[in-house]
């Protein structure tokens, strides 16, 4: 008899807690940031440091989030090895639960101590808002009714991800809100949740088994991946009535220039792509909310000059 092939060896525990980090969701944190401080800043002084300060927050609470759904996704048994997606750390066994609770721990104490920093200069708002963002954040997979469950995933991802980091980036910079920096929010916050979507979309059979009824879940493939395209048409529809009309400086049109980079993602959706290449699919999207948010934050930059 032959013997089994060996498992591959783990990573490296730095390496590990990379995975983890899962570093291609990154961009979903950086892009509202951009967006929201160019857009505040039109007719104002900008600060570096507290822009660098909301985007260290920002990009915290990102892996604050992906930490917590590794460790609330292996207690309610969503990770199995019919997952498609990337391997979670707790589920191979590479950290132990406790290990990944004091990492969420660590990291969402971090940015409450930038939250506070933000506080003391911008004022109590932030407090809220941050605060906010991270009972949200554990809450999407964790507590007692987390709402990823129950398909209140998409709706939360839009407002933290989208409206709150943009408007909450603006205001540190300006101290108030404004239109212009609620309509910066709809498109950044458009194609974030297309990202989960994308995700979720690829789960559909695996959260279905495991009890988690995503959106996806409960609308099905096919309406699941025209939400995916109605959001990205949703995004540079936005963009292109805000800067024609006025609310947003016409410069920020720039972004209209990142279409042709989604239209393969919309055809690959609609055309049935599924399984591992919806990875592929996601990843893309999380570049595209990337490009879309900095391109909106160069042309608000352009009209202040």
């Amino acid at each position: 008899m032959s013997a089994e092939p060996a498992s591959p060896p783990a990573p490296s525990t730095a390496r590990v807690w990379l995975l983890a980090a899962r570093p291609p969701t990154l961009p979903a944190a950086v892009a509202p940031v951009l967006a929201g401080t160019a857009v505040a800043t039109i007719d104002g002084p900008f600060d570096v440091g507290l822009f660098l300060q909301v985007l260290a927050a920002a990009i915290l609470i990102q892996i604050g989030v992906n930490f917590a759904n590794d460790l609330s996704d292996f207690r309610r048994g969503a990770d199995t090895p019919d997952r498609l997606g990337p391997p979670r750390a707790v589920a191979m066994g590479w950290l132990s639960e406790r290990q990944m609770l004091a990492g969420a721990i660590t990291v969402f104490g971090s940015a409450v101590a930038i939250g506070i920093s933000l506080t003391i200069a911008a004022g109590w708002p932030i407090l809220v808002a941050g605060a906010a963002s991270c009972v949200a954040a554990v809450l999407y997979t964790g507590g007692p009714w987390p709402y990823g469950y129950h398909g209140l995933g998409d709706l939360i991802c839009f407002a933290f991800f989208g409206v709150v980091a943009v408007m909450g980036s603006g205001y540190v910079q300006s101290g108030e809100l404004t239109w212009a920096l609620g309509a910066a929010s709809i498109p950044v916050g458009c194609l974030v949740t297309a990202i989960l979507v994308a995700n979720n979309l690829r789960d559909i059979e695996t959260d279905r088994a495991a009890g988690k009824r995503t959106l996806a879940v409960i609308l099905g493939d096919r309406n699941t991946r025209a939400q995916y395209v109605l959001l990205i048409a949703a995004a540079f529809t936005a963009i292109l009535i805000f800067a024609a009309t006025g609310v947003l400086p016409a410069w920020t049109a720039l972004a209209l220039a990142a279409a042709p980079l989604a239209l393969p993602l919309c055809r690959a959706v609609l055309g049935g792509t599924a399984g591992p290449d919806l990875i592929t699919v996601l990843k893309r999207t999380a570049m595209l909310h990337l490009i879309v948010g900095a391109l909106i934050a160069l042309g608000a930059l352009i009209a202040g000059l």
